[in-house]
């Protein structure tokens, strides 16, 4: 019965241990994730800000777009 028992506790130690090592793949995922985003914007940054500047000074001041200038 003791023995029993031991082997329950250890299977319950071996579970918890898997959940912690699957919440650590999980975090450099999301750390590899946000790295490869923040990577992107970086390198993008002169085209990003270019795309944003185009769209802000076509909106007018109320947010419909203003006359085409020709």
């Amino acid at each position: 019965m003791i023995q029993f028992l031991a082997i329950l506790l250890g299977a319950q130690k071996a579970k918890a241990d898997q959940r912690g090592a699957s919440a650590v793949e999980y975090g450099l995922l999301v750390a590899a994730l946000a790295a490869l985003i923040i990577g992107a914007v970086f390198l993008f940054y002169q085209d990003l800000a270019g795309i944003f500047s185009d769209t802000s000074s076509k909106l007018g001041t109320d947010g419909k777009p203003s006359a085409p200038t020709t």
